[in-house]
């Protein structure tokens, strides 16, 4: 497997992306009225402007070894070369992690270029995130889309059935709290505590400008007792929830990460040192580059600067939002970014320390 410790230095030196956040398509099968990303009055059904592959091979050579490559969208497999694009970013970038998210509808689909691309990155940790915000209909209904939950309980059992082929493959379930479910995260956590082929279940808090900020409206105390719940599975299955080298520490990592964005919700300000637009990038399906997915000020577009990363953060565009950034006139709890704002922030080793020590070894 590619080793993290290569970028050991980018502790010290925050002047090259390590972390690429790449929305591949902002096509999707699913009409969630929380995602931020499309326009929650009409779903994109179009490829128009996508990145081409090859326009995506010259965006990758510019780029050095990842550490995490995640990929996103709209439903990322409904690009149809989405194995193609991996394979790319692995033969250039060598990421350590590959994160694909899905929805689950397409399960043989989901299947079939998952298990290719595990074969094309055997180097890399493949993670698949299935998304699950609550049980049977109560999934469909905050999803709006009927047969959901079916569907992705469908492509949970095809997955499973990679486990025991690659040991290189990780499987996951992530849930979106928010007002409409966050009564119903016991239940939802009970139930995925029963998926045996689920290692690691994450709840992500609900971001993002909404069309209905309602979903938004959510009491930080019952996401607190939720991430509680995931803090104690953490500590006592800890290093074997995941199957990498590490994950004694990753799950120390998650639980440091659940408890700085609980303590951010509740002061609603900026805690640590936020590194966007330095180790962490945002790509779009169109090329446009930002430093995260909350803000809003794009770097400029990619192929305006001959495809090259590099030269479009140093650019006079990107300078004011870095300085933005770096001056904490914004916050969020996107935790993505939290993973490595928390990992490459030498000050919150001692409290990385604490809460590797108490996490069950096995």
């Amino acid at each position: 497997m590619f080793s993290p410790l290569r970028h050991s230095s980018s502790i010290v030196s925050k002047g090259q992306a390590i972390h690429l956040t790449f929305f591949v398509t902002r096509k999707c099968n699913a009409r969630c009225p929380f995602c931020f990303y499309i326009d929650n009055t009409s779903n994109a059904k179009t490829s128009v402007d996508e990145l081409s592959l090859d326009e995506i091979k010259k965006i990758s050579a510019s780029m050095g070894n990842l550490l995490w490559l995640a990929f996103s969208g709209g439903e990322p497999y409904l690009r149809k070369d989405l194995v193609e694009i991996s394979k790319v970013f692995y033969d250039q970038n060598k990421p350590v992690f590959m994160l694909y998210p899905t929805n689950g509808l397409l399960p043989e689909l989901i299947k079939e270029q998952t298990e290719q691309i595990l074969n094309d990155c055997k180097n890399s940790i493949v993670t698949v995130k299935l998304s699950l915000d609550g049980l049977h209909g109560d999934h469909d209904a905050l999803r709006d889309t009927a047969g959901c939950f079916d569907k992705t309980m469908q492509t949970y059992k095809l997955l499973g059935e990679l486990l025991e082929q690659y040991d290189n493959f990780e499987l996951g379930i992530n849930t979106v709290f928010c007002s409409e479910n966050q009564d119903k995260m016991n239940e939802i956590i009970n139930f995925v505590l029963g998926l045996t082929k689920i290692k690691t279940h994450t709840i992500s808090m609900v971001r993002g400008n909404l069309a209905d900020g309602h979903f938004k409206e959510v009491d930080y105390e019952k996401y607190r007792k939720a991430i509680k719940r995931l803090e104690d599975n953490l500590k006592n299955r800890g290093a074997s929830l995941y199957r990498f080298r590490g994950a004694r520490l990753k799950a120390a990592q998650d639980i440091l990460q659940r408890r700085l964005i609980h303590q951010t919700l509740l002061d609603q300000k900026r805690l640590i040192p936020c590194y966007a637009g330095k180790l962490n990038l945002v790509l779009t399906e169109t090329g446009e580059v930002y430093p995260c997915e909350i803000l809003s000020t794009s770097f400029g577009n990619v192929r305006d600067h001959h495809y090259n990363m590099k030269e479009i953060v140093r650019t006079e565009k990107a300078q004011p939002v870095l300085e933005s950034i770096e001056n904490k006139r914004c916050y969020c709890t996107h935790e993505c970014y939290f993973i490595t704002n928390i990992l490459f922030n030498p000050r919150l080793y001692p409290e990385l320390g604490r809460e590797y020590v108490q996490i069950q070894n096995g």
